[in-house]
């Protein structure tokens, strides 16, 4: 028998590791405190209380990563919450109870459908939720623009610390361009690591781990930005050493896929690459090349071509797409933004609805705090922040133990410049406490109470613990009930996704293939008994090709080549693959209940995996011969036919032999 845990539970005492990310510490110690205590010095202090519970949210989202992506990250979800702070304030102020929560569970339906396009449309959901609660809840005397206004400069207030104070690269001499040049120099390392592991069973994790770290550097490097191409030379020269990283994950993934030895040399280029790109400095001399097999020499000549552009520095395509509209709006209307919407709103709409019960009938007594029980639904019922039953576990004992210790300081501090203080440590340990929800839990629970007790109300330590149990009964309750359609939808919406971007990626390789075929009578006749075909003749790429990058002048590939198309398809096959992955595993460790709707998609995203790395081998084999052979096609051919059957009454990937040109 075994003792190990069910993946419910196991998931709720998963913590994630890593350092002490200290700047980020130090910028929770200075936003949602000081807040207050202005406000306080100000005699505006319910003021100062929506200013810190902004800071406090957007301390939440204060991930690592570069200045320019924490603009997004921090910014867009401050802009939702300022707007559910107004709406609810008027709507609490002019609605009754049915109105009320109509409107509500109409906002939540909205927010739940716009948080399945993403990490940062979802933080703006929660945001306009918890906002729209607390708006229409917390007794404030202000006015709903003002009450926004406030919360907009809170949440402004923490953005400009994070744009503002030095990190450890700024220390470094290295102010702009913090996490990015980590970020970029991670993909050289992730390079390495695969290298190293090739042939042995941790290639599939490193895979994995060069996928995010790609991911990572791509979402650091194309945050928003004043103008529309990089306006300094240190930028063109950092978005060179990504766009140059790409060949070499793309070989580095081939050689994976091939299991074939890799000398120790090979995987000192890489790790050189990666200091030259935190040190800011030249490559210094390259390992000699190996060009025993395809891969091989495929990474050989991407590592001289890296050399090349870490010289110039000119400026490279970052291979990325914007999102169009009607992408956005297929994301909140299919099957993952209808089923998500429809529980969250479900959920939120029941919880305001209890709590209007509880607060008309006087059950909170005379102070009108009706907003914390949905308001702590909002945080219980998101897909995408764990599993349901994980997600309720963690936030009870959170809440008891966040309770129960602010209880034992609200006896002993001074009051307020003793729960003033008490803010700014518990925003100090905000980043901290985010890599397990419980603990972060707790200290949300001190902050906010304090935030409370100092806008006025009592100590409510007692009531805050029964409504968040309450709200984990709703949402136990809600979250499971029979739903229309097809359940599972977020899974499916991922993997369809998943299919879609590997289709693409697919049919590219395989016309390139064609392309090849037809220009094969221009191609030199390969020497008798083997050895390798030379490459076209080489010249540089017209400007007007290069739509994206103006100053771009890319030698060494044909006027037609097809490649930076390639590894934008490329990268945007592994970026849906981890989505699915991630989907996949947060419904798998669900109760059976909602986890059975999963069933069998882990293997079709393993499937779909190993036809993207197929595909990046033979992407790398056309590139070294000009020609795919039989074999590769064939192996395509198998991994099409046994995705099939996996997915056959399933529906869920639609990636078919016949749409894809394989013939001949």
């Amino acid at each position: 028998m075994s003792l190990a845990p069910p993946p419910w539970l196991a998931h709720a005492l998963r913590a994630q590791r890593g350092p002490i990310p200290w700047s980020a510490v130090v910028r929770g110690a200075l936003s949602a405190g000081p807040l207050l205590c202005a406000g306080v010095l100000a005699d505006r202090t319910s003021l100062g209380v929506v200013a810190a519970i902004a800071a406090m949210l957007a301390g939440i989202n204060d991930r690592p990563g570069s200045r320019r992506a924490s603009v997004k990250r921090i910014g867009m979800p401050a802009l939702a919450g300022a707007a559910g702070m107004a709406l609810g304030t008027y709507a609490g102020d002019h609605m009754g109870a049915v109105a009320l929560t109509a409107l509500l569970t109409l906002v939540g339906l909205v927010a739940g459908g716009v948080s399945a396009v993403g990490p940062v449309a979802s933080g703006a959901g929660t945001q306009l939720l918890v906002t729209s609660a607390i708006g229409a809840g917390m007794p404030l005397p202000e006015e709903g623009w003002l009450r926004a206004l406030a919360y907009l400069g809170g949440a402004c207030w923490l953005l400009g610390l994070r744009l503002a104070l030095p990190t450890p690269g700024a220390l470094a001499g290295d102010f702009r361009f913090d996490g990015e040049r980590e970020a970029v120099a991670a993909v050289y390392d992730a390079v390495a690591e695969l290298l190293d592991a090739v042939g042995t069973a941790r290639a599939g994790d490193r895979r994995v781990a060069l996928t995010a770290a790609l991911d990572h550097a791509q979402d650091a490097l194309t945050g928003p930005r004043l103008r529309r191409y990089a306006s300094s030379s240190a930028e063109r020269r950092l978005h060179a050493q990504y766009a140059a990283a790409l060949p070499l994950a793309e070989a580095a993934t081939a050689l994976a896929w091939a299991g074939q030895a890799v000398p120790e040399r090979a995987c000192a280029g890489p790790r050189r690459l990666a200091v030259a790109v935190r040190e800011n400095t030249h490559t210094g001399p390259l390992p000699a090349p190996t060009r025993s097999a395809p891969a091989l020499r495929a990474l050989d000549d991407a590592l001289l071509r890296a050399a090349e552009a870490f010289d110039r520095g000119r400026g490279g395509d970052l291979h990325t797409r914007r999102r169009t509209a009607r992408g956005v709006l297929r994301s909140v209307l299919g099957a993952g933004g209808r089923e998500y919407g429809l529980r969250v709103a479900l959920c939120f709409g029941a919880s305001v609805a209890v709590a209007q019960a509880l607060h008309h009938s006087r059950w909170y007594g005379e102070h009108a705090h009706w907003y914390w029980l949905p308001a702590t639904t909002v945080f219980l019922v998101k897909p995408d922040l764990g599993p349901l039953a994980s997600r309720v576990l963690c936030r009870a004992a959170g809440t008891v133990l966040g309770a129960l210790v602010f209880a034992g300081f609200a006896l002993v501090l001074p009051r307020p410049e003793g729960l003033v203080a008490l803010v700014a440590v518990s925003g100090a340990l905000i980043p901290v406490a985010t890599r397990h929800f419980a603990a972060q839990t707790a200290v949300v629970t001190v902050l906010v109470l304090a935030l409370v007790m100092v806008g006025g109300e009592p100590q409510a330590s007692a009531g805050r613990i029964t409504e968040t149990l309450l709200a984990c009964a709703i949402v136990l309750i809600v979250g499971h009930l029979p739903m229309p359609g097809q359940r599972g939808g977020g899974v499916r919406a991922r993997l369809a996704a998943a299919g879609g971007a590997a289709e693409a990626y697919l049919t590219h390789v395989l016309r390139e293939a064609e392309g090849a075929v037809v220009r094969g009578a221009e191609r030199p006749v390969p020497p008798q008994g083997g050895g390798r075909v030379p490459r076209r003749t080489e010249r540089p790429v017209h400007r007007s090709s290069l739509p994206s990058v103006p100053d771009a002048r890319i030698e060494g590939t044909a006027a037609d080549d097809p490649r930076p198309l390639r590894w934008t398809l490329r990268r945007e096959a592994y970026r849906a693959l981890a989505e699915a992955r991630t989907a996949i595993a947060l419904a798998a460790a669900e109760l059976p209940a909602l986890a059975r709707h999963s069933e069998g998609a882990e293997e079709i995203a393993a499937v779909l995996e190993r036809l993207v790395d197929t595909t990046t081998a033979c992407a790398v084999h056309l590139d070294d011969s000009g020609r795919l052979t039989a074999g590769d096609l064939d192996r395509i051919t198998e991994l099409l036919d046994e995705l099939g059957r996996l997915d056959e009454g399933h529906g869920l990937v639609g990636l078919r032999r016949s749409e894809l040109p394989l013939a001949g």
